[in-house]
C-alpha cells in the first residue's frame, strides 16, 4: 500500500513538472502569464558568446534569463520567412548572397557562424557552421517554455506573412513586434492589437511628436538610441503611459547612467551582463 502510494504521489510530480515546461511542444496559453519582466533584451539573442541570429544565440538568450529576445526577418526568393540582420550575408557568412533573390536551400549552404568564429578566435570545433534559421522553428523554440518572449523586426514588407505564421502556431502570447519603421507597426496594431510593439527611434527624431503617434497608435513602448536619452524624456515617456527602452547598450557604466535615470528597458548584446549588473543593485 505504501508503494502505491509513493507511486501515485511521484506520478502525481511528474505531471505537474511537465506542464511548466514542455521538451516537445508548446506550453499551454494559461501558463503563459508567468514571463519574466526584467527590462532586459537580447537583439540577435545572446549575440556576445554566439553568432547572431542563430538558434544557439537565441536558446542562450532564453536559458539566461532575458525577457526579451530580439531577432530580424527577411523573405526568401521562394517566400520562407528567415532570421537574419542583413539584406545579405555577406557580414557574417562565408559567401554573399541577396536574401529576397536566393531560395531557402540557396540560403542553406551559407555557414553564418564564419564572421563570428573569426572576430573570437574559435576553432570550428568551439563554434560549429550555422545555418540562417527559418522564423517558423525560433518561433516553436520559444513556444516550450513560458519566461522569455520573442520580438520580431521586419527588415522588409513582411509584417502580414510573419503575423499569419504567429497565429498559424497560436503564438501571440509569446510575440511582440519592433522596428522603426512607423507603417510596419501600424500594420502590426492593426492585424492584432494585442500584440506589443516596440517602436524603434533614433536619437534625434522629434521626440514629443514620437511620444504623440505612440498614444495614437496604441504602441507601448518607445525604445531610443541610448546616445539620445535625457531624464527629461525619460519623465515625459513615463508621464505618458510608455514604457521605455534604449537601445544598444553594451558598456556597463553606460547601462548604469540609464539605469539611474529610469529607463526600464535595455537592448544588449550583453545580457548576462545585464543581468548581473541588475540583481548587484
Amino acid at each position: 500500500m505504501v508503494l502505491v502510494r509513493v507511486f501515485s504521489l511521484l506520478m502525481v510530480i511528474a505531471c505537474f513538472d511537465s506542464q511548466i515546461i514542455a521538451d516537445d511542444g508548446p506550453v499551454s496559453s494559461l501558463e503563459s502569464s508567468s514571463f519574466l519582466n526584467n527590462g532586459v533584451t537580447a537583439p540577435r539573442g545572446n549575440s556576445s558568446e554566439y553568432p547572431e541570429n542563430t538558434l544557439p544565440a537565441l536558446e542562450s538568450g532564453i536559458e539566461i534569463g532575458a525577457d526579451w529576445i530580439e531577432l530580424d526577418i527577411f523573405t526568401t526568393k521562394d517566400g520562407k520567412l528567415v532570421v537574419i540582420h542583413d539584406r545579405t550575408t555577406k557580414r557574417v557568412g562565408d559567401k554573399n548572397l541577396m536574401i529576397p533573390d536566393s531560395t531557402y536551400n540557396e540560403l542553406l549552404s551559407v555557414d553564418v557562424a564564419t564572421d563570428f568564429r573569426k572576430r573570437m578566435h574559435k576553432t570550428i570545433d568551439e563554434c560549429p557552421m550555422q545555418k540562417i534559421p527559418l522564423l517558423e522553428d525560433v518561433l516553436k523554440l520559444v513556444m516550450k517554455q513560458n519566461r522569455t518572449r520573442v520580438s520580431i523586426q521586419p527588415k522588409m514588407d513582411c509584417v502580414a506573412q510573419a503575423m499569419a505564421l504567429v497565429k498559424s502556431l497560436n503564438a501571440e502570447s509569446w510575440v511582440g513586434f519592433n522596428d522603426g519603421n512607423l507603417q510596419y507597426m501600424i500594420e502590426v496594431k492593426r492585424l492584432a492589437p494585442e500584440i506589443p510593439v516596440f517602436w524603434d527611434r533614433g536619437a534625434d527624431t522629434n521626440f514629443d511628436e514620437d511620444i504623440r503617434i505612440a498614444k495614437q497608435q496604441g504602441f507601448e513602448s518607445l525604445i531610443l538610441h541610448q546616445s539620445g536619452i535625457t531624464t527629461e524624456k525619460v519623465q515625459k515617456v513615463k508621464t505618458a503611459g510608455l514604457d521605455f527602452g534604449a537601445w544598444t547598450v553594451n558598456e556597463r557604466s553606460t547601462m548604469e547612467s540609464l539605469l539611474d535615470m529610469g529607463v526600464e528597458r535595455l537592448y544588449t548584446d550583453h545580457p548576462r551582463m545585464l543581468l548581473k549588473l541588475k540583481m548587484d543593485r
